[in-house]
């Protein structure tokens, strides 16, 4: 597995690289089939895979997808992004985003992880305001984030919460309980990360 926990800075920069789920899907596809990073990136472009206005944000958003990728550690996962069911896949990616980003890494097992383990599942904005004090007093880099920075992050995350069935809307007060897809969770032991078994409800 390609993550960094030593000196593994906070970004906010899933205001921009979000959840992207369709373009990971697509680009796991053009990995699957053989196709080289440049290849990828010229092909998203060239045929604009990703429907997006821009070619300069689809060279940026398939390379962040292509570093995702790369996160996983494990063709089997690429592979199962690619081909598995979308409920398998769309897990496969917020691991993905959990292994790139540290601020994706701790919520999901501070916040989401520890609502399963106390068997806790009450779930709303003070659950999230909370994380992100206790971050701003640790952290001096997410301290001088902007008020409207933080509130993108937090809509993001809330966003990947019902992307991924932890929240029916973003009304929800209550999470559901998920089941790790039997893949992901061969993976993670596999890699040796079990810390990260608990963002998806997993005891064993």
């Amino acid at each position: 597995m390609a993550v960094i926990k030593g000196n593994w800075p906070y970004t906010g920069v899933i205001t921009r690289e979000k959840f992207l789920f369709n373009e990971m899907r697509i680009t796991a596809q053009l990995q699957f089939k053989g196709l080289s990073d440049d290849e990828i990136i010229d092909k998203v472009v060239n045929d604009n895979l990703y429907q997006y206005p821009t070619n300069r944000m689809l060279r940026s958003i398939a390379r962040a997808c292509l570093r995702r990728l790369a996160s996983l550690g494990d063709p089997n996962l690429v592979s199962a992004l690619a081909t598995a069911p979308v409920e398998v896949a769309k897990q496969i990616d917020l691991y993905g985003m959990m292994c790139q980003y540290h601020l994706v890494w701790d919520f999901m097992t501070t916040v989401i992880g520890e609502k399963y383990r106390t068997n806790n599942l009450s779930y709303g904005r003070v659950d999230i305001n909370m994380f992100f004090t206790a971050l701003q007093e640790q952290n001096e880099n997410v301290a001088q984030w902007s008020d409207s920075t933080i509130t993108r992050i937090k809509s993001e995350l809330n966003h990947v919460l019902i992307e991924n069935d932890y929240l029916d809307n973003i009304k929800s007060t209550k999470l559901n309980p998920v089941m790790i897809a039997p893949i992901l969770e061969r993976s993670i032991k596999t890699h040796g990360d079990r810390t990260a078994l608990i963002a998806f409800n997993c005891f064993d």
